[in-house]
């Protein structure tokens, strides 16, 4: 018997990373009802605080103490990163969660991924395409809550300089460079939770499960960092640098955090990723 292996034959024309273009799958990720909806709420929510600002009354300072919220009123630039304040820590983990958990498995809940893979697209191919296009939707998502919120703050506050809560201003060319820096470092931190969605995806069949489980694993680590004892612990957790960016809005800004944020997030991501692309590369398709 022959030890050579048997030529593999491939259809005249046939090039793997011509499967799947990137264009394709955008364009079927931006027509979900999914996209749609969450685009929709982080639209709103800008909408949202100026009627509550509106009915509430102008914020201020409580004990003496004045906080970014309360000067969420001073300019376009202000209530631009007040909103970024407000939705990082949770809202803003939907989104990724749901582009990046909802890619695959929901693929395989419809019983198509294993026709994808018979087209035939390669299996690290079609992960490769799912992954581009769910990072490209969230970092999409990250981007257009600041900048309906400039849009919506300077109609309703007027266009001014970014005013600190410790004092002193930021010009508004020099604040919008810095909120760039702020939706740029969210996006990095928001990582991990993309690289625990992607990775439950290519695990289950069930989108829902991966969404939730990335999401309620992001809080676990919220949870954990809250707990003081356990000290230094918790530099490795991605949670303990997401507020990190508020040192880009300060008159000398301090970039060690974001850094070491930058850091934690991007190996916690990489670790991920490669986990998804491992196990997707053995998993047996049946779905």
């Amino acid at each position: 018997m022959s030890t050579l292996a048997e030529p593999v034959e491939v259809a005249s024309g046939y090039r793997a990373g011509r499967t799947l273009p990137l264009r394709v799958e955008l364009v079927r990720q931006l027509k979900r009802r999914r996209t749609l909806v969450m685009g929709g709420i982080l639209a709103a929510l800008p909408f949202v605080l100026v009627a509550a600002f509106a009915i509430g009354g102008t914020p201020g300072g409580r004990n003496s103490q004045v906080t970014l919220m309360d000067t969420a009123t001073a300019s376009g630039a202000n209530f631009a990163a007040v909103n970024l304040f407000v939705s990082a820590g949770f809202l803003l983990v939907v989104p990724v969660a749901l582009f990046c958990g909802d890619t695959v498995a929901s693929e395989a809940s419809w019983s198509s991924l294993r026709y994808l893979l018979a087209a035939p697209v390669p299996r690290a191919r079609l992960l490769w395409s799912k992954l581009v296009v769910g990072l490209s939707l969230s970092l999409g998502a990250m981007f257009l809550l600041p900048l309906v919120a400039l849009a919506v703050g300077t109609a309703a506050y007027g266009w001014g300089p970014l005013e600190l809560p410790t004092g002193g201003t930021i010009g508004s060319g020099t604040a919008a460079q810095r909120l760039l820096v702020v939706v740029a470092y969210i996006f990095v931190s928001q990582l991990v939770t993309a690289g625990l969605a992607f990775w439950l995806s290519t695990k289950t069949d069930a989108p829902l499960g991966a969404v939730g489980g990335a999401v309620g694993l992001t809080i676990v680590g919220n949870v954990l960092d809250a707990v003081t004892a356990l000290g230094h612990w918790r530099d490795f957790l991605p949670a303990h640098w997401q507020f990190a960016w508020a040192d880009a809005v300060q008159p000398h800004p301090e970039w060690s955090g974001m850094i070491q944020g930058t850091a934690v997030s991007v190996t916690y991501a990489i670790v991920l990723f490669a986990l998804a692309f491992r196990g997707f590369a053995r998993k047996d398709i049946v779905s």
